[in-house]
C-alpha cells in the first residue's frame, strides 16, 4: 500500500530493515504484479553520480522500475548529486512532462517510471542519507519474518500433512547449524536455504510417494548440505539429526544403475 501510495504521488519508495527480511523481493514481487519490468541495481561505494545518473536516464526512457539495492553504500557526496537527478526525473513525473533536462542533455520520462532504494541501517560504512533525498522516498520499515510460518505454508503447498512438526524440525535445525558449525564464507542458513531445502523436500516426495514424510525431509536437508560441508562439520552436522529425527534413518539411495553405468566406463577405458 505504501509503495503504491508512493507512486501515485510520484515519489519514490524506500523498503528498510535488517537483511533477509524480504526487501527487494517485496519490489520485485510487486513489479511483477503490476506487470513493469524491475532492474536490480547493487550499489557500492564505488559508483559514481556518473553511473547512476546513466542508470536512472534508462529507467526514465523505458519506463522500467529500478530498485537500487543497499543504496547507503554510496559516497555521501555523490548521494548529495544523487538527489538532485531523482528530483528532476520525480518533477518531470508529477508535471506529466514528456522530456526533462538531465545532467548534460534531455532524457525522455515515461509516466510508467518507479524509483525503489533498500536499505540496511545501522550498518558499518553506511552512510545516513541526506534529508533533501529521504523527502523523495516514502519509507517502509520491514521487520524479519517468521521462519516457523512460512516453512509451515511452503510444506502444506508442497503437499506435506505433518507440515507442522516438519517446519519446526527443519527451521530448527537450520538455526542450530548457524551457532553450532564452523564459520565458513560459503555457508548460508538463512531464508533462501530454508526455501530451497523445502522445495527439494517436495521434489524428493513427488518422485518417492513410498517414503514418510519425515524421510522426504531428512534425504532433502542432507542432500541440500552434506556436499558443502568441510570435515569437522560432518560430525556435528551428524549429531544435530539423531537428537532432531530419533530412530529416523535416511532412505537408501537407489543407485545401482549409476554405479553399474560407471564400472562399465571405466572398464572400456582400462581405469
Amino acid at each position: 500500500m505504501t509503495l503504491t501510495n508512493a507512486l501515485n504521488m510520484s515519489r519514490g519508495g524506500a523498503p528498510q530493515g535488517p537483511a533477509g527480511t524480504g526487501k527487494t523481493e517485496t519490489v520485485k514481487d510487486l513489479g511483477k504484479n503490476l506487470a513493469f519490468y524491475v532492474v536490480i541495481q547493487n550499489c557500492s561505494d564505488t559508483m559514481d553520480y556518473i553511473s547512476i545518473g546513466k542508470t536512472f536516464a534508462g529507467l526514465a526512457l523505458s519506463g522500467s522500475w529500478g530498485c537500487f539495492d543497499e543504496f547507503n553504500r554510496i559516497e555521501l557526496e555523490v548521494l548529495s548529486v544523487v538527489a538532485q537527478q531523482v528530483l528532476t526525473i520525480l518533477d518531470a513525473l508529477k508535471k506529466n512532462e514528456a522530456a526533462t533536462p538531465f545532467m548534460e542533455g534531455t532524457i525522455q520520462v515515461q509516466k510508467d517510471t518507479g524509483l525503489f532504494i533498500t536499505m540496511n541501517p545501522g550498518y558499518a560504512g553506511r552512510s545516513e542519507l541526506p534529508d533533501n533525498l529521504k523527502a523523495l522516498f516514502r519509507p517502509v520499515a520491514m521487520m524479519v519474518p517468521d521462519f516457523n510460518t512460512i516453512a509451515k505454508i511452503i510444506l502444506m503447498s508442497e503437499g506435506f500433512k505433518q507440515n507442522d512438526v516438519l517446519a519446526k524440525k527443519v527451521v530448527t535445525i537450520y538455526e542450530l547449524m548457524k551457532k553450532q558449525l564452523s564459520k565458513q564464507d560459503h555457508y548460508d542458513f538463512g531464508m533462501r536455504a530454508v526455501k530451497s531445502v523445502l522445495n527439494a523436500s517436495g521434489r524428493v516426495k513427488r518422485e518417492r510417494p513410498d517414503l514418510d514424510e519425515f524421510s522426504v525431509a531428512i534425504k532433502a536437508i542432507r542432500d541440500m548440505n552434506l556436499s558443502k560441508f568441510i570435515a569437522e562439520d560432518v560430525v556435528l552436522f551428524d549429531n544435530l539429526f539423531v537428537d532432531l529425527f530419533p530412530g529416523c534413518d535416511e532412505p537408501d539411495n537407489d543407485n545401482d544403475d549409476l554405479l553399474l553405468a560407471i564400472e562399465d566406463s571405466l572398464r572400456k577405458r582400462n581405469l
